[in-house]
């Protein structure tokens, strides 16, 4: 219906019946900006799989555990369903959402298009909505509010950063041109 044009830096396309977004052309740097949002959320996730996400102590008795630690905990105490299901949607997922967008706009900014960028890209597209960072913030949340009467609840450096990740994988989201990516990839060398 509509025939898509070259906008300015910044502009946008909308529907001339319902005036919703058709698209919208980034910022020149946009990607150069995605790509130090990426970096500094792969440093943010190493943080927040390395140290204790919450710390209780019930009757003197002090534990803490690692997203990782609490997967090994649910898979041995035989809910092997619920363990995957977390380490995917926690832990794999976002590695692989922020290697590949790393993978990607890094191929972009040196002008190396036959690394795979590509591939890469539609994979990054296809596992997007498993990544689920933000619901397991809000189960954990819920979990330490349920927990306050019972034990003294801790909260650990790595609840902080993924909270901090939660931010950064949505911040890269939001810069990350996809036009202007699939533009480059798909220009003549």
């Amino acid at each position: 219906m509509h025939r898509r044009i070259s906008l300015p830096p910044g502009g946008e396309a909308r529907c001339v019946r319902c005036r919703a977004l058709l698209y919208r052309v980034g910022r020149p740097d946009a990607n150069e900006r995605a790509l130090a949002l990426a970096l500094a959320a792969c440093i943010v996730l190493i943080v927040a799989n390395v140290f204790p996400i919450v710390g209780l102590e019930v009757k003197g008795v002090h534990n803490s555990a690692t997203l990782f630690s609490a997967v090994q905990s649910l898979w041995e105490d035989k809910a092997q369903a619920v363990a995957v299901l977390v380490f995917v949607t926690t832990i794999f997922v976002p590695v692989a959402e922020l290697a590949g967008l790393i993978w990607v706009l890094a191929a972009l900014r040196f002008g190396i298009r036959n690394w795979g960028a590509v591939p890469v890209l539609h994979f990054i597209e296809s596992v997007k909505p498993w990544g689920m960072v933000e619901v397991f913030m809000l189960g954990v949340m819920v979990s330490l509010v349920k927990l306050a009467h019972i034990a003294t609840v801790e909260p650990g450096v790595a609840l902080f950063s993924f909270a901090a990740l939660m931010a950064l994988i949505a911040a890269a989201a939001a810069v990350f041109d996809a036009d202007a990516a699939w533009q480059q990839l798909e220009a003549p060398q």
